[in-house]
């Protein structure tokens, strides 16, 4: 029998795991696989939980979304490399950017589990946050950027991606410009910039869509993406057509490979990691950490 520590966000998706979590813990029995499960309370429980107790499990799982993900991972980076099991990850939640880079069912749990329990694990980048931490997928600042946590969350249940997006546009008139110099591997950018940050993943809140078969997810690059402030509304039009279009090599939108990425600003700025509040820095330095998980996909 293999052991499987089950850290469930009984938040995720609006309690929706009330309805087959039955059948998910009856998959996993039926499979060899013995759960135990612990639920979480608070922002911050997921990663208390993984990294106290995930040493000694064979899997550590998860149910929730993204950001129930992030704090899993969080703690599983600080369990010693040679203990550290895989995670496997069943999304229930709205957006599940992670869960459509790695091509995993979402709000499908008993699918999920059975992926968990006969898939294969796969290495993952982590990113490290100026010291305070690490993120999974996306740290970044500007435009869209506090959309994931502050649209309404009956609008995300209605709406899905198309709510982040929505949110955003309603936004555009308010959007401040950020003055950055941004260093990364072999050069060096300074602009007035409308969004910035880094990813490892292939989707992010429904704005920015990357091609899968250009994207390696263990190769220790980010994407670091640079979206040039607009000077009038010719220009705001560019960069939505570009971001429709997914260009991101033209003349608004920049997408480079990087291992590190130093932002400097002439004031403090807000970021998100992971979809959640990051804190406000004047100068930020975000690292690829390769390999530093495993996922089972």
């Amino acid at each position: 029998m293999k052991k499987l520590l089950f850290i469930v966000n009984p938040k995720a998706g609006k309690g929706a795991y009330k309805a087959n979590f039955g059948e998910t813990l009856f998959t996993m029995h039926s499979a060899g696989i013995v759960p135990t499960v612990r639920f979480t309370a608070r922002r911050g429980d997921a990663t208390d939980i993984a990294k106290n107790e995930g040493e000694g499990y064979e899997i550590i799982c998860c149910l929730g979304g993204d950001g129930t993900l992030s704090e899993v991972i969080e703690g599983v980076v600080q369990i010693p490399e040679v203990q550290r099991p895989p995670i496997g990850y069943i999304p229930l939640g709205t957006a599940n950017d992670v869960a459509t880079t790695l091509n995993l069912p979402k709000n499908n749990m008993v699918g999920a589990a059975r992926r968990v329990i006969y898939g294969q694990p796969m290495n993952f980048d982590v990113g490290t946050f100026g010291g305070k931490g690490n993120f999974t997928y996306v740290a970044a600042f500007g435009a869209f950027t506090d959309v994931s946590y502050e649209t309404p969350q009956q609008e995300k249940q209605a709406l899905g991606h198309f709510a982040y997006v929505l949110e955003g546009m309603m936004r555009l008139p308010k959007i401040t410009k950020y003055h950055a110099k941004v260093e990364y591997d072999g050069g060096m950018l300074e602009d007035d910039f409308l969004f910035g940050g880094v990813m490892n993943s292939t989707s992010v809140a429904g704005l920015i869509h990357l091609n899968s078969d250009k994207i390696r997810l263990d190769d220790g690059l980010f994407e670091l993406a640079l979206v040039k402030s607009p000077r009038n509304i010719a220009d705001l039009r560019a960069i939505l057509t570009d971001l429709r279009e997914r260009n991101y090599d033209g003349q608004t939108i920049k997408l480079l490979p990087t291992s590190f990425a130093r932002f400097t600003f002439d004031e403090p700025v807000a970021w998100t990691r992971d979809g959640e509040e990051g804190g406000a820095y004047t100068e930020i330095e975000l690292r690829n950490l390769k390999c530093a998980v495993q996922i089972i996909v």
